[in-house]
């Protein structure tokens, strides 16, 4: 039996090779090149559960690592998040800095708090804020020469200490400081980040929309894949095995891996094992996405959504009101809702569809 060595389908995992992002990993290392304050250096990932978010983020960790940058790779916003960049700046930025070479006008680095490195001496720790600390450390390290990448998975809504680093990116960009800043996360979150007042600098942030991945990018990633892993596979099947992905990168990590499990001791991959991999690729991507989606929303949410799933894949909203028993106008709000947490699209006015893979067949098959 062959060993998978290419598909990583467990959730949030990187895997071997990044499908379909190139357009966006491009957009940003152009912006890292133009210098401080262009526009590309302040990006928002905007995808569902299983888009790849957090794979992506890692991938620009990366690349911006290798052009020199220092790194504070991805931290999930959460009530300590400030101080996990302070310490991750830290430990990344410490081998770029050069005390003999530590001295500016006006006096040494030690001014700023300082104590050794980039550690802060006693007094600075105990009396100033972590958006003081960061400030420092980046005019510090663009001193040295060194730019500063801050990454943030899960954004959430209204989330102050969200709120403290844009307030303080905004102001490290207005010096002409050395940094970037991309941030991830649900629709709905952002979309309630971005609509909150403070967060004025984030709406002229670069967006981009997670779409799902192009069925051509998927179906030659899965033929190279399969050669080089010693998998025999038929054009049609391998076509199959593309289309059930419905673009998802999760479900493609997914399938990929289960169709090397299941090919077995011959290596062939045959109807029965594509079906049997596809299954239970369905089976996990349920679990991991249909389900926590829609444990994050109301009851009506879900009985919008229940309706939507009796006659989809297109349906008239009109249509899901009367299913709800509601007015159209009642039923229009929570089509609002759902669209901006990316569960549904509308491709015509009065209409809409499920933007999540499989999700309706879920719905469907609840008690």
């Amino acid at each position: 039996m062959i060993k998978d060595t290419i598909f990583s389908p467990s959730f949030g995992n990187r895997p071997a090779q990044l499908v379909g992002r190139e357009p966006v990993i491009k957009r940003f290392l152009d912006g890292l090149e133009s210098g401080p304050g262009d526009k590309d250096r302040a990006i928002v990932l905007l995808g569902q559960r299983g888009s790849g978010k957090t794979v992506l983020l890692w991938e620009l960790a990366d690349r911006a690592s290798e052009k020199g940058f220092v790194v504070a790779t991805p931290s999930i916003a959460t009530d300590d998040m400030l101080r996990r960049i302070v310490e991750k700046i830290q430990d990344a930025g410490e081998p770029y800095v050069k005390e003999r070479n530590s001295h500016v006008s006006g006096g040494s680095f030690g001014v700023f708090g300082f104590s050794a490195g980039l550690q802060f001496d006693k007094n600075t720790q105990e009396t100033k804020s972590y958006q003081y600390m960061l400030t420092q450390l980046c005019r510090k390290l663009t001193l040295q020469g060194r730019g500063v990448l801050i990454l943030v998975d899960e954004l959430q809504a209204n989330s102050v200490e969200v709120r403290q680093l844009v307030a303080t990116y905004q102001e490290l960009v207005g010096e002409r400081q050395n940094v970037a800043l991309v941030m991830a996360g649900l629709p709905g979150a952002v979309s309630a980040t971005l609509n909150d007042k403070v967060q004025t600098f984030l709406n002229r942030a670069r967006k981009f929309v997670l779409d799902p991945l192009n069925f051509s990018d998927i179906d030659a990633f899965f033929a190279r894949s399969f050669e080089k892993l010693g998998i025999s596979i038929s054009s049609e099947l391998r076509n199959k095995a593309s289309e059930a992905t419905q673009g998802s990168p999760y479900l493609l990590q997914l399938i990929g891996h289960n169709l090397v499990l299941y090919a077995g001791e011959n290596d062939a991959v045959d109807s029965e094992v594509l079906s049997n991999a596809i299954q239970s690729a369905r089976y996990d991507f349920e679990n991991d996405i249909c389900k926590t989606t829609l444990s994050a929303l109301s009851d009506m949410d879900v009985s919008f959504l229940r309706a939507m799933a009796e006659d989809e894949p297109i349906v008239w909203v009109k249509d899901i009101a009367e299913r709800m028993n509601v007015n159209f106008d009642y039923a229009q709000k929570y089509r609002k809702r759902l669209i901006d947490a990316g569960i549904i699209e509308a491709p015509a006015r009065g209409k809409v569809e499920f933007a999540v893979p499989y999700i309706a067949d879920y719905l469907r098959n609840l008690d």
